[in-house]
């Protein structure tokens, strides 16, 4: 038996599934506790696959104005003041410096939606989520632009010229809708919503909704680890 086996046991591999919208701030808060789980359990190699939802996808190109926006999702902007104060104090247990105010428009993240799954291709898509949550919450970027999805990717380490082409030319487009639809049609209908399966012998996909701290996801994750190693 080789020694360094019993000083280095082997990791579990889990597939996680983070199905969420990139305007969803709720979304931001759980990835960064997904991020924060899996940091505390060094035994869990995990991959991430980032499943798109549309929250908005009745927005054009363009997207709305964040006042037009409030007005018909929260009837104003005073109990929106109070959901963005209470978002931002979840946030900063998370660093997560959410700036409301500094955003002015509601984008379309369809676009933002395909920069990641170009990511994904580069090994980038992990860096590049949480770039556009903090651009989008943090920095009031429109992330429905075309140049500033460039200038992200660009600061992931993706090639400047190969996102604007690919940004350009609407490449994954018809992918993102079709995601979106899988979401729906599995029952999904708000988010994040994460789906963990042990990858060592298969397993059923355990699913859990909303922003969870750390400790339910990491007790998902012994669940999906305990199935696998029964096959």
């Amino acid at each position: 038996m080789n020694p360094v086996n019993l000083l280095s046991p082997s990791r579990h591999h889990l597939e996680v599934e983070v199905v969420f919208d990139l305007v969803c701030p709720w979304c931001f808060l759980g990835t960064r506790r997904l991020r924060r789980a899996l940091t505390r359990r060094s035994d869990i190699h995990a991959h991430i696959r980032w499943r798109p939802f549309l929250l908005h996808p009745e927005l054009g190109s363009g997207g709305a104005s964040r006042q037009d926006h409030l007005a018909r999702k929260f009837g104003g902007e005073e109990r929106a003041r109070r959901l963005h104060a209470t978002m931002t104090e979840l946030g900063r247990s998370e660093g997560i410096p959410f700036c409301f105010d500094r955003i002015k428009k509601i984008p379309s993240s369809i676009d933002a939606h395909r920069l990641v799954r170009f990511a994904e291709h580069m090994d980038q898509a992990d860096a590049v989520v949480d770039a556009l949550f903090t651009a989008h919450f943090c920095d009031g970027a429109d992330i429905g632009h075309l140049p500033t999805l460039t200038s992200i990717g660009t600061r992931c380490g993706l090639e400047e010229r190969v996102v604007h082409r690919f940004l350009l030319e609407g490449r994954e487009t018809e992918a993102v809708h079709s995601e979106n639809l899988r979401a729906h049609r599995l029952g999904i209908n708000g988010v994040p919503c994460f789906v963990i399966t042990g990858q060592q012998g298969g397993g059923v996909g355990h699913a859990v909704a909303g922003a969870q701290e750390p400790e339910v996801l990491e007790r998902l994750m012994d669940v999906a680890i305990a199935e696998s190693t029964e096959f």
